[in-house]
């Protein structure tokens, strides 16, 4: 169970969900909670996570918190963390939070530097595959003021929430593989490289062929260590890629894929070829 306090709008109503308790479970709560005089800015993430099939997955995130004077952020029942969603502010349709809130460290009297971390756990239904894609990034804010979570008089309760701070892109893991022969191979002849491209798949935590997408096939003489081009495939309905090339010296083979929105860069490790 993810740790946040969160003030949402339920059926047009405030409910309060805080620490590990679940609003369900929330009893005696009335009233509204106030808005808390505080703000949110520079927040910085990486602009793309990549998550493959099974295993939790960290990113950090990073924000300034500013407050005014009445805002006691160093009370130990004062809350804030960073989080993903889609949709709108107003109607969130989806998202991913941390196992923890973020720490916060104080640099003046009205500004903290707050760091934390989104925690994504594919192998427990977290994400769906039409999941992938452009998040925005909101942070918040709750002080309980001495208030009991579980039973809180929510007008004693400060929120404040910020939505629309950053982006980043939740990418299906990406897996690229190649083969080239004959090896050895005579100079002048033939050489054909096969291989396949393959991301994951959040729904039956497997890895498919990714189809119809372009993959290059690149080329770096040995000796040195840049990859030139040589030519552009498409992938086919499995995912597999399949180009030749005229063979002129020794050096590696590798396909390269150059990425989308929903699924991240990947270039498959070169594979030697003797000529001779």
């Amino acid at each position: 169970m993810r740790i946040r306090a969160t003030v949402a709008a339920v059926s047009g109503a405030l409910a309060l969900s805080a620490l590990a308790v679940p609003a369900a479970h929330a009893t005696g709560s009335s009233g509204t909670p106030y808005t808390m005089n505080v703000g949110f800015s520079n927040l910085k993430i990486a602009s793309a996570i990549k998550v493959g099939t099974t295993n939790k997955v960290s990113t950090t995130y990073s924000y300034t918190l500013t407050h005014g004077a009445d805002v006691d952020v160093t009370a130990s029942d004062f809350y804030s963390d960073a989080y993903l969603y889609r949709g709108t502010m107003d109607d969130q349709t989806k998202t991913l939070e941390g196992d923890d809130f973020a720490t916060c460290t104080v640099v003046s009297s009205t500004t903290e530097t707050c760091t934390g971390t989104v925690d994504i756990y594919p192998g427990d239904g977290d994400l769906t595959n039409a999941d992938a894609g452009s998040w925005s990034v909101a942070a918040e804010a709750t002080a309980f003021n001495g208030q009991d979570p579980n039973n809180p008089d929510l007008s004693k309760v400060g929120f404040k929430d910020q939505g629309s701070l950053a982006t980043t892109n939740v990418q299906r893991y990406s897996k690229l593989t190649a083969d080239a022969g004959p090896e050895p191979v005579k100079k002048g002849a033939t050489l054909t490289t096969t291989g396949k491209l393959s991301r994951a798949n959040w729904e039956d935590h497997l890895y498919h062929g990714y189809t119809g997408q372009p993959v290059k096939l690149q080329f770096r003489k040995a000796g040195t260590t840049t990859y030139t081009t040589v030519k552009t495939v498409t992938s086919d309905s499995s995912g597999n890629v399949k180009a030749t090339a005229t063979a002129q010296y020794d050096g590696y083979w590798r396909f390269s894929f150059a990425g989308t929105t929903t699924t991240p860069a990947v270039s498959a490790t070169g594979d030697y070829v003797d000529v001779q």
